[in-house]
């Protein structure tokens, strides 16, 4: 350059500082490839179906992103995950190109990353606690995560499965992502998994409830078929009390597992939630998910020019406003009485959110649904701000006086959702606390063990509406607590 041919003191600061960059980028990728997620599917044509909005990476693209990661040498990422996955470990893999021991890596410790890649809240886990998000953006841990699983399994990978049968036979009540944790650590040891559910497919909400944009279902498909071949069988369109009696498991198999989740809706008891027009956020997103199974029975809501106001403001309330969002609704208005930064949603979602229309109304309390004779009209809310309470998350306090109605043809209400414990858990001395939640673990017992000490129990069923994240760790931990109990040892290693 003309500052090097001059030789002066500017010269020699052009060149350190090429050579401080030759060496960042030698030691330091993350300064050499900045973040980059694979590309969003644009708003403009997304909205128009329910197909998945992100694209995928490339072989070189998972390598660069994986080979982001410094190894920080305590893994930040691997401890804000539920599963501690060897996160730092599975990303050198694929940085050097190993896919297969790479997917076998996450296998380890968790039995369903494909499907944690799409749906967890990276964002409040492991990505939120990336050494680098702070200065320089996370790894794209979950997108790296996705690609990997999908990649092996189109290659061939399969997970490994023990030669030798044990003949110990398990029930699973449930298919949703704990049953599915359940049966693949137990599959894996040797043991025999019966899964029983109600639906005609397998996943539970992660069929029936995430939406395809999230979560596309010939994943989910695709993670059946891994199973199948596994030796697990699934006994489907069947309700354990109804089509088979609970006390014939209980004297069929060695133990049982129930993981029936989380769909009873909370009742906020608004006036007016009984006019028509007004929709519980699991049946309206049930219903949309039959519908676009094929199912002609389902019956879905026409939303097509409508102004459509869904409450809450959790991720189910944001499947809910992406969901009306390609029903063709005219305005979709999102009201949630705490302000953003509070939401329990994922940040990604509210942002997906965001992109596709939806409009957010915070700090904002619904006081009633208003309605006539033709259903639903609108709205009342009010106004909140936020109290301290010392107990770690502010109060929502109404404002006096700020009362405002917002007009709407249709109102989804997404207040959270309550354990749906089956009829027959008194009769076989399963107990379940005040809310509903089947009790497990405790003195005494092993962990996940219900007080019936054959039967074992995980996710929503003794959580609550919670990630499934958490529902899988609960299946992987209550499968090495089966395995304990049916003296079954060799479970492949967990976190």
């Amino acid at each position: 350059s003309d500052l090097e041919a001059e030789g002066g003191e500017s010269g020699c600061a052009v060149r350190r500082t090429a050579a401080c960059r030759v060496m960042a980028d030698k030691q330091f990728p993350f300064l050499k490839f900045h973040r980059a997620p694979p590309r969003e599917v644009p708003v403009q044509i997304r909205v128009l179906d329910y197909g998945e909005i992100y694209g995928e990476f490339s072989d070189n693209d998972a390598a660069d992103q994986a080979a982001r990661c410094i190894d920080c040498g305590n893994p930040y990422c691997s401890w804000g995950c539920p599963l501690h996955n060897r996160i730092p470990q599975w990303l050198k893999l694929v940085r050097d190109g190993r896919i297969e021991d790479a997917a076998a890596l996450m296998h380890e410790t968790n039995p369903l990353p494909e499907i944690c890649g799409r749906i967890c809240p990276q964002d409040r886990l492991c990505e939120g606690d990336c050494t680098l998000e702070t200065g320089f953006e996370a790894v794209t841990i979950g997108a790296i995560e996705r690609w990997t699983t999908d990649e092996a399994l189109r290659r061939g990978w399969r997970p490994p499965v023990s030669a030798e049968k044990t003949g110990k036979r398990v029930a699973i009540v449930g298919a949703g992502p704990a049953g599915l944790a359940v049966a693949d650590r137990l599959a894996r040891a040797g043991a025999h998994a019966d899964v029983f559910d109600r639906y005609p497919e397998i996943g539970g909400l992660l069929t029936y409830g995430i939406p395809p944009f999230k979560l596309d279902k010939s994943i989910v498909r695709t993670r059946r078929e891994v199973l199948e071949e596994m030796g697990v069988r699934f006994v489907l369109d069947t309700e354990v009390g109804r089509d088979v009696a609970f006390s014939t498991l209980l004297q069929d198999y060695d133990a049982v597992f129930v993981g029936t989740g989380a769909y009873t809706a909370i009742d906020a008891k608004l006036p007016g939630q009984q006019v028509a027009g007004v929709f519980s956020a699991l049946p309206f997103l049930i219903a949309n998910a039959k519908r676009i199974l094929g199912d002609a029975t389902a019956q879905v809501p026409n939303l097509i020019g409508k102004r459509v106001v869904v409450l809450g403001g959790g991720d189910t309330a944001m499947d809910c406003v992406r969901t009306a969002v390609r029903m063709d609704a005219e305005r979709v208005v999102c009201v949630y009485r705490r302000d953003e930064q509070n939401m329990p949603g994922s940040r990604r979602e509210v942002k997906n959110a965001r992109d596709e229309g939806v409009e957010f109304l915070f700090n904002r309390q619904p006081l009633a649904i208003l309605g006539d004779e033709n259903g639903v009209v609108g709205v009342r809310v009010a106004q909140t701000r936020l109290v301290a309470t010392g107990n770690g998350r502010a109060r929502p306090e109404i404002v006096a006086g700020s009362e405002e109605d917002i007009a709407a043809d249709a109102v989804i209400t997404s207040f959270g959702f309550l354990a749906s414990p089956p009829h027959w858990c008194d009769e076989f001395g399963i107990e379940r606390d005040a809310a509903g939640k089947l009790i497990a673990g405790g003195p005494g017992r092993l962990p996940l063990q219900t007080s019936n000490p054959k039967v074992f129990a995980g996710g929503d069923a003794i959580r609550g509406a919670d990630l499934v994240v958490r529902a899988v760790y609960d299946g992987r931990e209550a499968a090495k607590s089966i395995l304990q109990m049916i003296g079954v040892a060799g479970v492949v290693s967990a976190a």
